[in-house]
C-alpha cells in the first residue's frame, strides 16, 4: 500500500507565500517522480510543477517563476514553495507520485487527500 500525505495549506495574504509539503510512505521500489496538482472550484484539475528522480523540474505557466518544487529521494519527500500567491492560487494542492511498487519498472500514478489553499485578504 502507497500513502502519501500532503501538509502545509491554509489561508494567506494575497502576495504571501506558503511551503507544501507531500511524505510518500508505504511497501515500493522507486518513486519515478513527484508532482503537485491543484484543483479550483468548478474547475478541472491542473498540473503545477513536478519533479523527477533525476531531478529535472517542469513547471506550469502560472507556477514558473513563483513556485519552486523540491525533493528528497531519501525521505521520499516532495515540497512545493510559493511565493506571490494570488487570489487565483486559491485551490486544493493534491500530491501525485509515479511509482515502482517492483524492480520490473512498471508505474502507478499515487495521489494524497489534497491541502486547501486560500488566498484572500
Amino acid at each position: 500500500q502507497v500513502q502519501l500525505v500532503e501538509s502545509g495549506g491554509g489561508l494567506v495574504q494575497p502576495g504571501g507565500s506558503l511551503r507544501l509539503s507531500c511524505a510518500a510512505s508505504g511497501s515500493f521500489f522507486s518513486i519515478a517522480s513527484m508532482a503537485w496538482y491543484r484543483q479550483a472550484p468548478g474547475s478541472p484539475r491542473e498540473f503545477v510543477a513536478r519533479i523527477t528522480s533525476a531531478e529535472t523540474r517542469a513547471y506550469s505557466v502560472s507556477a514558473k517563476d513563483r513556485f519552486t518544487i523540491s525533493g528528497d529521494n531519501a525521505k521520499k519527500t516532495v515540497t512545493l514553495q510559493m511565493n506571490s500567491l494570488k487570489p487565483e492560487d486559491t485551490a486544493v494542492y493534491y500530491c501525485q507520485a509515479r511509482i515502482s511498487r517492483t524492480p520490473s519498472g512498471t508505474t502507478n500514478d499515487y495521489w494524497g487527500q489534497g491541502t486547501q489553499v486560500t488566498v484572500s485578504s
